[in-house]
């Protein structure tokens, strides 16, 4: 990383523009090269002082509630598509107000609400979430399509009787794949619902899609496209969250401590239940610049965090000098699922929310403290 961050207070979340561009100007390649449409999943990723940046690539976004929806409506200003497992009587006003996409998830939902939809003045276009049975994702917590899944309709239950009012139609089924799943994923969703995908405008595969990964398959992916499109004469939506902020961001923190029980222990000022829950919820291990995995270089830590949280460990990493009081350490690829998903138990005070650009250099966009803290209890 080529910025300075020496007098950057810690721990801060720092997105790198130049990064996020370059995954933005991807995406639009596939836009043009397709005519899909791209929605930023805003549950992934929801800086929105991007958001003005993020509408010069793409083409909206998609929220999965009503404060989602707000936000997306107020700060980007393009196509907002709400979705969520149940709306309540109380907020469908207001996801009527801020949508142009709503998706429902069951058909009692859309019959239930589709004539306050019809009557509300504006144009909405609707749509139901489909549960082809097929996931290729292995853990339960991250797959929309195990056995039991709240999530979507399956074929058993779709009922084409009440398809009138409905344009278009949802699947998502991936997270973190490459386009070889969608490809088989798509063979599913035409065999068990092609015949209703021919009955409408628009049909959304949702995200999970890793386009921006350097691995990943650009021409299979636009192929699935064209032939979607080809096959079924609808537009084709995508919403991809974690793709669009892959590899933007660090996560900046300093050692306050070194302690020994068995191994060397450093104790940083970020939190991984605070700041990073997936490092714990997944589990995974982020990289840190200039570590190893442990025992690889001459010094080794485990890394933990200050609060009461017994497990509120990030990992054993090594390092090629000791670490003392007062380094930094940077995390990669924190952009995504980190602001989005953090909090503040044990009074744990976020991190700084920082940018970087290349004609303005390095800006603090947000900063929090005892106010936020407080705000969130009564």
């Amino acid at each position: 990383m080529d910025i300075d961050i020496t007098k950057l207070s810690t721990p801060a979340y720092l997105v790198d523009q130049r990064l996020l561009i370059k995954n933005l100007e991807l995406l639009y390649t596939i836009k043009q090269r397709t005519g899909c449409k791209i929605l930023l999943a805003q549950k992934a990723f929801s800086m929105y002082a991007l958001y003005p940046l993020i509408a010069d690539y793409l083409d909206g976004v998609t929220s999965s509630g009503v404060l989602e929806a707000r936000l997306g409506y107020e700060e980007m200003g393009k196509e907002v598509h709400t979705y969520a497992p149940a709306f309540t009587n109380d907020e469908i006003d207001d996801v009527i107000q801020y949508s142009d996409h709503i998706v429902f998830n069951s058909f009692h939902q859309w019959t239930k609400f589709k004539n306050k939809i019809k009557n509300c003045g504006k144009q909405i276009a609707c749509g139901l979430r489909l549960n082809p049975k097929y996931s290729e994702i292995q853990t339960d917590i991250y797959n929309p399509c195990f056995t039991g899944s709240r999530l979507g309709i399956t074929p058993e239950h779709f009922q084409p009787e009440e398809l009138d009012g409905i344009s278009g139609l949802h699947f998502h089924t991936m997270c973190e794949q490459n386009a070889d799943t969608l490809q088989r994923t798509l063979k599913v969703v035409n065999q068990t619902f092609g015949e209703y995908i021919r009955q409408m405008e628009w049909l959304n595969f949702g995200g999970g899609h890793h386009i921006t990964r350097p691995d990943y398959d650009i021409e299979t992916l636009i192929r699935c496209i064209q032939s979607a499109q080809d096959t079924y004469g609808v537009q084709v939506y995508l919403e991809p969250g974690e793709a669009v902020a892959l590899n933007t961001g660090y996560l900046i923190t300093t050692v306050l401590d070194i302690l020994e029980n068995e191994v060397q222990i450093a104790i940083l000022d970020t939190s991984a239940t605070c700041h990073m829950p997936d490092v714990l919820e997944m589990p995974y291990r982020p990289n840190i610049i200039g570590a190893e995995l442990p025992n690889k270089k001459a010094y080794t830590y485990r890394l933990g965090c200050p609060t009461c949280l017994a497990g509120d460990v990030i990992g054993d990493y090594s390092f090629d000098a000791p670490l003392k009081e007062g380094d930094k350490l940077i995390f990669c690829d924190m952009a995504h699922y980190t602001m989005v998903k953090n909090n503040t138990f044990n009074g744990i005070n976020l991190p700084t929310i920082a940018l970087y650009s290349e004609d303005k250099g390095l800006q603090i966009i947000k900063q929090f403290g005892y106010d936020d803290f407080k705000s969130r209890l009564s």
